[in-house]
């Protein structure tokens, strides 16, 4: 909870990728409140103990929203999605606009990699955003599991991380109010 509300604030792709392993965590505890407190609030010594109650209602939450959504199994949250289509609304802004032109650089590099990628981890109707996100979370999987994956994941990430941490920062600053998309020069 107070994990995903720095994130929320500090980087709005640090966030959506944690909230995807908090649901897969949920499913790997089986959505079990004790498994969750014992897994995830119980040995957390940065929390009060009248606080912990808190924590695990916000975590039975979200395993909630799972169940609501069918995505008990697989798949990641609507909220998540939602921001994701702000982002990739945001990128579609960024490669036309003159405030984009630093993110129009960053994006041409990695431009000619996307149908190598998409063949690997996408499907066809999903935005190149999306795409982006879903080849970031595998790595972090990949890594976890202390596997390098796909050839196509891992040559690509060094050309993906620019393209998503400069879209997460203009993102924020357009929310924060620092920049204004339609300002000319």
């Amino acid at each position: 909870m107070d994990i995903a509300k720095a994130k929320r604030r500090e980087n709005i792709a640090e966030y959506i990728l944690y909230l995807w392993q908090l649901e897969d965590l949920m499913r790997a505890l089986q959505f079990s409140p004790e498994a969750i407190y014992s897994q995830l609030i119980g040995p957390r010594k940065d929390i009060d103990e009248s606080q912990k109650h808190i924590f695990l209602l916000w975590y039975m939450d979200l395993a909630n929203l799972l169940r609501q959504e069918g995505k008990e199994e697989k798949g990641h949250l609507e909220h998540t999605l939602h921001l994701i289509t702000d982002l990739h609304d945001l990128h579609l802004q960024l490669l036309k606009l003159p405030v984009g032109e630093h993110y129009r650089g960053t994006w041409a590099r990695l431009e000619p990699e996307l149908p190598r990628l998409r063949s690997v981890v996408g499907n066809p109707g999903m935005s190149d955003t999306e795409l982006l996100f879903r080849a970031l979370y595998a790595a972090m999987l990949y890594r976890i599991k202390g596997q390098g994956g796909t050839k196509a994941v891992s040559d690509t990430l060094e050309l993906i991380s620019p393209v998503v941490a400069e879209l997460a920062d203009m993102y924020g600053k357009v929310e924060r109010g620092e920049i204004d998309l339609f300002k000319t020069k």
